[in-house]
C-alpha cells in the first residue's frame, strides 16, 4: 500500500489538477503554513495544502459582496449555460477527480467515480431548474391592485462540507446557490480539501466569475466563525454532525441567517417476515456497507421479523464474510480505511460493547485489520436495544441486527432515535409498505431498495438530523427569497 496514493496523486497532478492553494476571488491564494495530508490507508503524507486565516475569509467574502451585485442580475439561462460547462467539465476528468476522492478519503474507487457522476448530476439539475424558479400571481383582495411573489437569491451562501463525500456534498449545495443568483464560498472538511479544490479548478475553466465559487482551506474554528458572523454572508449550508449543527445554529442565530442542515443519522432497516430473505440481504448489504459504512444513510440497526431472523442473519453473515478489505486504489476493493481514527475507535467501542452485553459476534476478526487505520467488516446479531450501537450512530462497517415480534413494536423502537434521517423497510404487502413508511417518523423512506437518492429528490432529515432540504425544487429555494409586491391605483 505504502507510495500507492503519492503515486497516483502525482499522475493527476501533471494534469494541474492538484493544487495546494485556496481559490479566492478567482487567484490561488497559499497560505502562511501548511497542513499535511495522509493516505487514510497507509498514514502516509501524500500531499499539503495552505492554511489561510481569517484575512484571507475576510477577502473572500469582499469578492462575494462584489459579484453577487452582477451575478443576480445575470439571466438564469446564461447562469444554466455555465453551470452546464462546468458539469461537463467534472464527467470530462471523472478519472482524475475519482482519484482524488479515493487518495483523501479512502473509498474503493469504483465508489468514487459514482460520486464524481453523483456530483456532477447535481449542477446539470440546478443548473436547468434554475430557470424555472416560477413567483405567483396571487389574486387580488384589493380593487384595482395587482398581487404578486417574485423569488430573488438570499445572497451569500457559506457551505460547510463533510469528509465522507467532498465533492458531492458540495455541487449539491454549490450548484443549488449559484443557480439561485446567490455567490458561494465552500469551507471544506480539513481531511479532504484536494477535491473541493479540483472543483474550483474546473469551476475556473468554465468561466464561472471570480468570488462566485470560492474554497478557503484552514483552521475550522476562526474561518466559519467568521462566515457565520458576517452580515453579509446571508444563507449557510452545513452537513455534519449534529453537536456541531447544533453550535452552527447558535451562531447563524445571531444574525438570523437562513440556515440548512444535513446532520447525523441513525436510519432503522426494517426486515418483516414476508420478505424475500436473499432480496433483503442485498438490500441490508448495499445500506450498511457502502462508502465502507461511513455515510449518514448507512443501515445501522437492522430489525428483522424473527419468522426471517435467522435466515436472514446466515444470509447478511455470509455476505459480510465475502467483502474485500483493501486499499481504495485496489481492484476488486469493496471497504476501504476509516478516513479518521476517530471513526475507528467508535466502531471498536461499540463493538466491544455488544460483545459484552451479549451480542453474538457473526463475523468480524479485528485482528485480521491491514493496518491500524482499517475496521474489519463486522455482523453482530442478538443485538438490544441497551447497547450503544443502537443507541449512537456508528458511521463504519459494523452491521448490528436485532429481532422483533410485531409492527407496532418495530416503528416504535425505530422512531425512539432523536435522528430521522432515513430508514428502509422490506416487506412484500402493498399496506404494510404504505402504512409503515407513513408511520416512520424519517424524512426519506425507501422501501424495498437501497437506492433512493439523486437530484431530483428532496434530501433532508426530520427531528436533529437537520433543516431544510437538499435537492430538487426544495434545494434551490433554500436560496430564495419571497417577495411580494402589490401594485396599486392601477385605474387611476
Amino acid at each position: 500500500m505504502i507510495g500507492l496514493a503519492r503515486e497516483r496523486l502525482r499522475h493527476v497532478g501533471r494534469h494541474d489538477f492538484i493544487a495546494g492553494a485556496s481559490y479566492i476571488d478567482g487567484i490561488w491564494k497559499d497560505g502562511m503554513r501548511r497542513a499535511e495530508l495522509c493516505d487514510p490507508a497507509t498514514g502516509e503524507v501524500i500531499a499539503s495544502v495552505g492554511q489561510c486565516d481569517v484575512s484571507d475569509m475576510a477577502r473572500a467574502i469582499d469578492a462575494a459582496d462584489a459579484a453577487f451585485g452582477v451575478w443576480r442580475t445575470v439571466l438564469p439561462a446564461v447562469r444554466g449555460d455555465l453551470l452546464r460547462g462546468w458539469a461537463a467539465l467534472i464527467r470530462e476528468n471523472i478519472e482524475d477527480l475519482a482519484t482524488i476522492v479515493t487518495c483523501e478519503q479512502g473509498k474503493p474507487l469504483a465508489e468514487s467515480r459514482g460520486e464524481i457522476m453523483y456530483a456532477a448530476g447535481f449542477v446539470d439539475w440546478f443548473a436547468a431548474e434554475g430557470e424555472r424558479a416560477y413567483g405567483e400571481t396571487i389574486p387580488s383582495h384589493k380593487v384595482a391592485s395587482q398581487l404578486s411573489v417574485r423569488l430573488q437569491p438570499v445572497g451569500i451562501v457559506a457551505v460547510v462540507t463533510p469528509w465522507n463525500f467532498p465533492s458531492a456534498m458540495i455541487t449539491r449545495k454549490a450548484a443549488a446557490a449559484l443557480a439561485a443568483g446567490c455567490p458561494v464560498i465552500v469551507k471544506p472538511a480539513c481531511e479532504t480539501p484536494l477535491s473541493a479544490l479540483a472543483l474550483a479548478r474546473l469551476a475556473q475553466q468554465a468561466g464561472l466569475p471570480a468570488g462566485l465559487f470560492q474554497v478557503v482551506c484552514g483552521a475550522p474554528a476562526p474561518l466559519v466563525g467568521q462566515l457565520v458572523d458576517d452580515t453579509r454572508v446571508r444563507a449557510l449550508s452545513f452537513t455534519g454532525s449534529t453537536a456541531i449543527g447544533r453550535l452552527l445554529l447558535e451562531g447563524a442565530a445571531r444574525t438570523v441567517k437562513r440556515v440548512s442542515m444535513e446532520l447525523g443519522g441513525h436510519a432503522p432497516f426494517i426486515v418483516f417476515d414476508d420478505s424475500d430473505v436473499d432480496f433483503a440481504v442485498r438490500g441490508g448489504m448495499a445500506a450498511k456497507f457502502a462508502t465502507s459504512g461511513q455515510d449518514c444513510l448507512a443501515a445501522n440497526r437492522i430489525y428483522v421479523q424473527r419468522g426471517v431472523y435467522d435466515a436472514f442473519v446466515t444470509g447478511m453473515g455470509r455476505a459480510v464474510a465475502a467483502l474485500r478489505v483493501g486499499h481504495g486504489l485496489t481492484e476488486g476493493t469493496d471497504i476501504g480505511p476509516m478516513t479518521t481514527r476517530s471513526v475507528v475507535e467508535k466502531c471498536l467501542g461499540q463493538i466491544d460493547d455488544a460483545t459484552r452485553r451479549g451480542a453474538r459476534l457473526i463475523v468480524g476478526d479485528q485482528a485480521a485489520r491491514p493496518t491500524p487505520r482499517f475496521v474489519m467488516p463486522t455482523l453482530l446479531a442478538d443485538v438490544t436495544d441497551d447497547m450503544l450501537i443502537a443507541r449512537e450512530e456508528t458511521f463504519g462497517p459494523v452491521a448490528a441486527i436485532l429481532p422483533f415480534d410485531t409492527e407496532d413494536e418495530v416503528i416504535a423502537r425505530a422512531n425512539r432515535s432523536e435522528s430521522g434521517l432515513a430508514a428502509y423497510v422490506y416487506t412484500d404487502g402493498l399496506r404494510r409498505a404504505t402504512r409503515v413508511s407513513d408511520r416512520l417518523e424519517y424524512g426519506m423512506v425507501g422501501v424495498n431498495t437501497a437506492s433512493f437518492t439523486g437530484s431530483p429528490i428532496p434530501f433532508g432529515g426530520w427531528k436533529q438530523s437537520g433543516l431544510g432540504r437538499e435537492g430538487s425544487r426544495h434545494g434551490l429555494t433554500e436560496f430564495l427569497e419571497p417577495k411580494y409586491v402589490c401594485l396599486g391605483d392601477l385605474a387611476a
